[in-house]
């Protein structure tokens, strides 16, 4: 009977570059100023890495398909170096790779890497991807803000909203996300904004505007893991622990038929009670310190807090209102910036969003430090509404 990952890993050192648009720097450069801090942090040598995990999510214009391209920057020599990508929930499954590694006992330090530079890409968002089952039979003409524009409608045609409500909440998103990207050094976009600002931006996919996109940018995250047991030898007391890891793919039931209604995420609510019960955790308005999710656009993030029951269906717009989710809110949400400040390099996300639960959890986020943070929520979301990716991983000290 599986038991779960639940303490059996630890991160021993994480590392993130400044996200933005680093025209000045190839992926190799990100990589190996991710991974210069993160191996300082872990303590470690470079040759005491065992095996590595590599995350980019788009091949054709960033590193290639193959996993050769860590291994060269890093001067990783002759261990195994695994290329992953799944889509938006990349940066997350490098991470799987490596703590599963580590958990089965396979290796006892494993190396996980997400690195992607999308302004190369000469393309205004995320480049168009390759034809496949997916592309074919499921997406011919989509756009990113048109799919979640239509979750904002069937969102808002379910709970019976009005538009100036749900544009109201959905600004507050926004705006709150920019307040706290102001505080982060790392961040890409670090200018505040106002509700009135957000609410009046030009309609990319009404009702998303302007301010309601995540940005396009360049970055990398990486992390070194290890068992509690290793950790401690090495003089590591204040170990940050895996709590859980869960991953949902859709296999198209969604576009299939009209057992969905297109007002939430399936692939997040599967996800997410699954690693609340790996995770053991029963009451997460209570138990989570914080949340990371995927703010592709405002809209995504306000349903997300309904998918991970940190709000009660139908009732997400009001909480975001009420301040639940700001900085002083009861579960803060992108307390680092979030993708809305950081913007979305693929491979880099999910790294970047665990890479501020360990921060925050040391006590060293600086002037966006929460107090006594035990446990953060990470939410990774690729593809469309109707079908898609979700990863969930939970990070929390070591019991």
């Amino acid at each position: 009977m599986a038991s779960g990952i639940k303490d059996k890993v630890v991160i021993l050192g994480m590392g993130c570059s400044k996200f933005g648009e680093r025209w000045e720097s190839s992926p190799s450069d990100l990589m190996v100023e991710a991974f210069e801090e993160c191996i300082q942090d872990a303590g470690i040598e470079r040759n005491q890495i065992e095996a590595a995990w590599f995350g980019a999510g788009i091949d054709a214009f960033g590193v290639g398909a193959s996993a050769m391209p860590l291994a060269i920057a890093l001067r990783l020599n002759y261990i195994p170096v695994t290329k992953v990508e799944n889509m938006c929930a990349t940066g997350t499954e490098a991470f799987r790779g490596a703590v599963y590694a580590v958990a089965s006992g396979a290796c006892d330090i494993a190396l996980a890497l997400g690195v992607e530079k999308l302004k190369d890409t000469g393309y205004g968002g995320l480049p168009q991807r390759t034809r496949g089952v997916e592309n074919d039979m499921y997406w011919p003409n989509l756009s990113a803000p048109g799919a979640f524009a239509q979750l904002a409608t069937g969102y808002r045609a379910k709970h019976g909203l009005n538009k100036a409500d749900l544009k109201r909440a959905m600004a507050h998103v926004s705006v709150k996300s920019h307040a706290n990207g102001t505080k982060n050094p790392k961040a890409h976009l670090r200018r505040a904004i106002t509700e009135e600002q957000a609410i009046n931006a030009p309609y990319i996919a009404e009702p998303i505007g302007l301010f309601d996109c995540c940005g396009v940018s360049d970055g990398a995250a990486c992390a070194i893991v290890t068992t509690p047991e290793i950790a401690r030898s090495l003089g590591k007391d204040n170990r940050i622990s895996v709590k859980a890891l869960q991953l949902a793919v859709s296999n198209g039931t969604e576009s299939g038929h009209e057992s969905w209604d297109g007002s939430y995420l399936k692939t997040t609510r599967i996800a997410t009670q699954r690693a609340y019960d790996e995770a053991g955790i029963k009451d997460p308005k209570k138990e989570l310190s914080m949340t990371e999710v995927h703010d592709c656009f405002s809209i995504t993030e306000l349903v997300t807090m309904e998918d991970l029951q940190l709000a009660d269906e139908g009732h997400a717009v009001n909480d975001v209102l009420d301040g639940k989710f700001d900085a002083d809110g009861n579960t803060p949400c992108q307390i680092d910036g979030g993708l809305k400040c950081f913007g979305h390099p693929i491979g880099a996300s999910g790294l970047r969003m665990i890479y501020e639960n360990y921060l925050q959890f040391q006590g060293r986020a600086g002037d966006r430090q929460l107090a006594d943070p035990t446990l953060g929520l990470n939410h990774n979301l690729g593809g469309f509404p109707h079908q898609n990716i979700c990863s969930i991983s939970i990070i929390g000290a070591y019991d």
